[in-house]
């Protein structure tokens, strides 16, 4: 399985992040390409351990089924896939270099990954490689939604 903490797959990752630009237009969803790099850095921040969120209701009676679909193979991420109003970014402007550069550096922190308890907002307690396949196709999903 492709996973976030391999150093290939990040530095994929990190390639494609610096194709996005100002020009960068979503082929779905609602996302201009600055709100989809400021939601990609809060997702990896809640994963790095820098954010942490109150675990949905719904997640409680979905979230396993919904994560165990999600890591079973390397299928991506179907486009539109819903997401937690705390993760929806309204602000529609900003320096998109600088989200770029902030982004990839969360990638990069990937390759000293220790949060080994982590429980997500939605899918609860993750195992490390369920948290390294998930991250990935979270990002392979946003760069795939700007065609990077």
């Amino acid at each position: 399985m492709t996973t976030i903490f391999d150093k290939a797959t990040r530095d994929d990752l990190i390639t494609r992040i610096n194709t996005l630009d100002e020009n960068s237009t979503a082929q779905w969803g609602k996302m201009n390409v600055n709100q989809m790099l400021k939601h990609c850095i809060i997702v990896d921040e809640m994963y790095l351990d820098r954010r942490a969120y109150d675990r949905a209701f719904i997640g409680r009676i979905f979230g396993k089924i919904a994560l165990k679909s999600l890591t079973r193979d390397e299928k991506p991420m179907g486009k539109n896939s819903p997401t937690g109003d705390a993760f929806k970014i309204k602000e529609i402007d900003g320096d998109i270099s600088s989200e770029k550069a902030k982004w990839a550096s969360l990638v990069e922190q990937y390759a000293h990954f220790s949060h080994n308890d982590f429980e997500h907002w939605f899918f609860g307690k993750m195992t490390r490689e369920q948290v390294g396949i998930l991250a990935y196709k979270h990002a392979d999903h946003h760069l795939r939604q700007f065609n990077s």
